[in-house]
Order: C-alpha cells, then sequence, then structure tokens
C-alpha cells in the first residue's frame, strides 16, 4: 500500500503542467494552458489544464483529474503504476508503509511546531529590546518594517537564555527542534548565541527553522571549541528539511506573481535587503547547494528564475550546481538564468551602493541557462583539436539526456553540433537521446448529477480545504453524498491527512473512497471557475450563516406546532421569543 501522505508529497512536489507537456503540446491561454484533447477527435482546442489548481479538464469530452489521473488514462497504467512512474521523473523513492504511521508522523510534529513559533516570538521580543542588535539592523539599512516583515529577532548572548522560555529546557522537543545542542556530557547549550535570527517559515507560515548571523566577531563554541560560522542554521528535523525549503518564499510570493519572475540568492540578509529597497521577489537557499527539489518549487512559483551569485570562483561552482540541478526540472515555456555579480559584491552590498533599478537591470542581462551550459562545456577544452571537440561532446552527454524540455535540447544539440563539428544526428546517437513515444489513451466513462445546499459547501470546501475545520457539521442536511462527502472532508482535515490545496490532490485523496465519483465530478464543474480567497470566504460564511439560520427556523415551527397541540412550557416560550428576534436580526445576501 502506497501511503497517503507519499501520494500527497509527490502531488505538491510535480507539476502538471510538466507532467502533461511531455506528452501534449500545451498552448498558454490567460492563466491556463489548452490543447487539443487527447481523450477525443477535436480541431478546436478545449482541454485546459490549471497550474494553481493542478487539475485539467476537457470541455468537450468531460476528461479531467491530477496529474496522476492523466498518466493512468493517457499512458494505459494503473494507480501504482503510474505513481512509480512520476515518482522516477521526480527522483523519489515510492515507500511501504503503515497506514498509521502517518498519524503518528503528525502527531510528533505538532508539538515542534508550537515549540517553534514560542521561540520565535521569544526572539522578536528581545530584538527589541537589545539596542546593540537593532543599531545593526539599522546599520545594514534595514527598518522596523521589513524587520517585522520578516520576522527577525535576536538570540542573546549567554548558554541558556531559552530556559526562561521553556521550563522544561531539558526536555526532548528542543533538542528535535535544534534549539539545543546536548553536549558529550549531557550539559545542554543554546544553539543560537548573540545572533540576529531570521525564521524560515513553510506555505502555512509556521516556523520551521531558523537562520542565525553572528552579530561582531564570530562566536566560540562550548567549552573552548572552534568559533561558530556568521551564519548558522537549524539541523534537519521532523519540521525542516534544507533541500526543500526556500527562505522568504512566503513573504516573496506576492511580487514574484506579478512579475512573473524570482530571483535566488544565497543569504538570507540578501534576501532582506533586496527587500528593503523594493526589489521583493526573492527567495535563498538555506546554506545547502540548490536541489532539484528547489528549481521544480520555484518553476511553479513563476516562469523565469533568474539564479544570481557573487562573480568568485565559488560562485560559479554554486552555479554550476544549480544548473545541474535544473537540468531535469526545466520546460520550454520557462526560463532559468544566471546572474553574476562583480566578484567584490554580494546582492545586499549591490543593492546598497547602487540601488534597486541597477540590480533588475541586472537581472534583465542574465545569462540564460543555454549560454552558461555552453560556457562551461568549453571551459577547458581546446576546441581547435579533435581531443577537445570529443571531450566537448562526451562532457554534454550526461547533461542532454537529464534535460526534460524537448524543444531546448534541440536547440543544444544544435549548439553542440555547430561547436564540434559532428552533425545534429551524430551529436543525438553519440549522447544516445530517447525519442518521445506517445502511447494510445483509452476511453472515459461518464460522470454523475448534483444535489442540495451541502453540495454547494461542498464545491466551496474542495476549492480551500482548510474550511472544512470550521464547519458545523452537526448543522448539514443528513441523508445526502455531499453530507457524507464533507465529513469525509472534515476528517481528512482534522487528522492531517489533506494538508495541500489545489484540485488534484483533493481528487487523489479520496480516489478509491465512495466520495470519488462525486468528488470528481464537482471539480469538473469548477474546472473554468476562478475564485479569490476573499470570495470563497464571503461566499462560506454567507452559505453557513443560512444553515444556522435554518435550524432556527425549524427550531420555530417545531415550537408552533407544539404550541398548537398541547400548549408551551414558560422556557419553551422564551426559547421561541429569542429564535423569533434571531431570525429578524440575521438576513443573508447571497442566495443559495
Amino acid at each position: 500500500m502506497i501511503p497517503e501522505s507519499f501520494i500527497q508529497e509527490l502531488l505538491a512536489r510535480i507539476d502538471i503542467v510538466d507532467v502533461i507537456e511531455r506528452h501534449l503540446p500545451l498552448k498558454k491561454a490567460g492563466a491556463n494552458y489548452v490543447a487539443c484533447c487527447p481523450f477525443h477527435s477535436e480541431k478546436t482546442p478545449s482541454f485546459s489544464v490549471s497550474p494553481s489548481k493542478q487539475f485539467y479538464h476537457c470541455f468537450g469530452c468531460g476528461a479531467h483529474g491530477s496529474a496522476i489521473g492523466f498518466v493512468m488514462e493517457y499512458s494505459g497504467l494503473g494507480f501504482v503504476e503510474a505513481v512509480e512512474d512520476l515518482a522516477g521523473k521526480a527522483g523519489m523513492q515510492v515507500p511501504q508503509q503503515r497506514p498509521d504511521e502517518r498519524r503518528q508522523k503528525a502527531a510528533e510534529a505538532a508539538p515542534l511546531t508550537e515549540t517553534m513559533a514560542r521561540a520565535a516570538k521569544y526572539y522578536k521580543e528581545q530584538l527589541k529590546a537589545s539596542p546593540k542588535a537593532v543599531d545593526y539592523l539599522k546599520g545594514r539599512g534595514l527598518t522596523g518594517e521589513v524587520a517585522a516583515r520578516f520576522g527577525l529577532g535576536y538570540a542573546p548572548d549567554g548558554w541558556q537564555n531559552l530556559a526562561d522560555v521553556f521550563p522544561d529546557y531539558q526536555g526532548k522537543s528542543l533538542v528535535d527542534c535544534g534549539l539545543v545542542i546536548e553536549g558529550d556530557a549531557g550539559k545542554r547549550y543554546d544553539r543560537f548565541r548573540d545572533r540576529i535570527m531570521f525564521p524560515i517559515l513553510d506555505a502555512r507560515g509556521n516556523v520551521i527553522g531558523f537562520g542565525g548571523r553572528v552579530i561582531g566577531q564570530e562566536k566560540e563554541g562550548a567549552d573552548g571549541a572552534a568559533p561558530g560560522p556568521k551564519y548558522l542554521n537549524s539541523p534537519e528535523t521532523p519540521l525542516f528539511e534544507k533541500g526543500r525549503e526556500l527562505y522568504g518564499l512566503l513573504q516573496a510570493r506576492a511580487a514574484i506573481r506579478d512579475e512573473d519572475v524570482v530571483i535566488v540568492v544565497e543569504g538570507y540578509m540578501d534576501v532582506v535587503a533586496l527587500a528593503q529597497h523594493g526589489v521583493a521577489n526573492a527567495v535563498a537557499t538555506l546554506g545547502t547547494a540548490t536541489t532539484p527539489i528547489h528549481v521544480h518549487k520555484l518553476l511553479r512559483q513563476a516562469d523565469r528564475v533568474i539564479f544570481c551569485f557573487d562573480g568568485d570562483n565559488a560562485g560559479r561552482k554554486a552555479a554550476a550546481r544549480a544548473l545541474e540541478a535544473s537540468l531535469e526540472q526545466t520546460a520550454d515555456n520557462k526560463t532559468i538564468a544566471f546572474l553574476f555579480l562583480p566578484p567584490e559584491d554580494d546582492p545586499d552590498s549591490y543593492v546598497r551602493a547602487h540601488g534597486a533599478e541597477a540590480f533588475r537591470r541586472l537581472a534583465r542581462q542574465a545569462m540564460p541557462l543555454t549560454d552558461f551550459l555552453m560556457q562551461e562545456l568549453k571551459s577547458g577544452k581546446d576546441l581547435a583539436t579533435a581531443e577537445g571537440r570529443s571531450q566537448l561532446v562526451h562532457a554534454a552527454k550526461p547533461l542532454l539526456g537529464r534535460l526534460q524540455a524537448p524543444l531546448l535540447r534541440l536547440q543544444l544539440v544544435k549548439l553542440l553540433a555547430q561547436a564540434s563539428g559532428f552533425s545534429q544526428a551524430e551529436i543525438e546517437a553519440l549522447c544516445e537521446l530517447p525519442a518521445v513515444v506517445r502511447k494510445a489513451a483509452p476511453a472515459r466513462t461518464p460522470r454523475g448529477a448534483p444535489s442540495p445546499i451541502a453540495r454547494k459547501l461542498l464545491r466551496l470546501v474542495v476549492q480551500q480545504p482548510a474550511l472544512a475545520a470550521r464547519l458545523p457539521a452537526d448543522l448539514i442536511p443528513d441523508g445526502h453524498a455531499e453530507t457524507e462527502a464533507l465529513d469525509a472532508l472534515i476528517a481528512a482535515v482534522a487528522d492531517g491527512g489533506l494538508a495541500g490545496e489545489g484540485f488534484g490532490m483533493v481528487l487523489e485523496h479520496f480516489r478509491g473512497s465512495p466520495h470519488e465519483g462525486l468528488i470528481s465530478e464537482i471539480l469538473g464543474e469548477l474546472a473554468d471557475q476562478e475564485f479569490d480567497e476573499e470570495s470563497i470566504e464571503a461566499v462560506f460564511a454567507d452559505t453557513v450563516e443560512r444553515l444556522r439560520q435554518a435550524e432556527v427556523r425549524r427550531e420555530i415551527d417545531a415550537l408552533n406546532a407544539k404550541n398548537k397541540s398541547v400548549g408551551l412550557a414558560p422556557e419553551e416560550i422564551r426559547r421561541l421569543q429569542q429564535l423569533l428576534a434571531q431570525k429578524q436580526a440575521v438576513k443573508p445576501s447571497t442566495s443559495v
């Protein structure tokens, strides 16, 4: 049995646009992508793919589903085979796991999240109380507004300051969170001391880790150990994996969406300094080399990704690692570029010295991935000799094989042919580049039909599953398939089985359940509708209020009926008066 948590993680890591584009040529149409449907014959495109919903839908034949569903139907694979196929392309190992393990992990992580939130609050309070830390940030050109936006804090000097915040300083959670280090002799001390603290947030805004920058000289370790580094990061914990997270992504999302560009820098301070100067679409890796997971996450945020590195040798090595991590993630409709600053600068110093517009100008001139790749491949090779040209093609072979964008790969093959003297066909043969093979698609099955107010709530909750936690389950009319599906959604959100959003995740969560058909039908109905969060919230609040009013009317009718037959007791008369007053006071504004 494939764990539910793995399915959710897989869908969070892959992009349905990338998955479908391996098989169909997609064309941008507003916020979505379109193509002629592969599941029925048509000349005008009616097949739509939504990146925001992670869902495809054909308005001609009704076919729709997640990335997993598309692979199953297009390639004729079973569920397990489709998951293994997608996981293999994403570099993931499909686990076999006991069904209760997800709940156990969620239960272990929950108290750690609370611990990190308390630590972040403490660090923010300490920043306000430390003139030294405030002066340091002011000296770096940061205002209080930007410091607050990123939740910056300060870890005071001293070995056990967190003992004042956590009475159970010897407890397990502080070590599990990486806030406290336990020495060989069992003595504990704070990991972060005399450092500016940069909270690292997950997609839901939870603090999952910290980066700490030393103030002044690098700090001496415990028991006379070597001085600590300028930047110190949280270790890997149940909450935090460096290779998966990006600093500042939550704060940068709006600017990234507006500009359709994300800039990747190396340091926390670079992100904050750029934001201070109005370059709000920057994020940073967390003290580790860029990973394919980072690149995948970035390309889901924007069509253009710019990696910004120092112009020295270390910067170029970091860029080369980012280049390799990008090969399997990039697509023909995406752009990845590399910006090298002057050797004496980093983004923080450059934007302070030259301003935001000069930095943006450099970013617009960033070197495209293909140019940087060819530059790296040619480096150190004498192309005037046969040996040098052979070395060029030999070095290119593993990289070309990993490149998943067919049109981009074709361009690189042509560039290699020009540089090496081989023909294009010879390059393809020598590099053993696989051909793209299209498989026949199976037939689709028809869909079913709708129901009442519970259906309206279900339409809202599948778009924003977090709303399930606020549903008054006891007021939803019984006896409907929609009610049962809502109950299942409430349970899934409550136990952490449905932690993300997107139609694909919701659909896959209910695959094989009694609710799959209904959920699939509703998602198909919503495929062409765009709602913002405020609209969904307003309609949800109004619909819940209508449920409450319906319950008020039901109770009024019951009391009136009793009054006519046998009369009411004094407390029942008072209750009826209260209900009539409630009915008069509240008038919902939106139609059901």
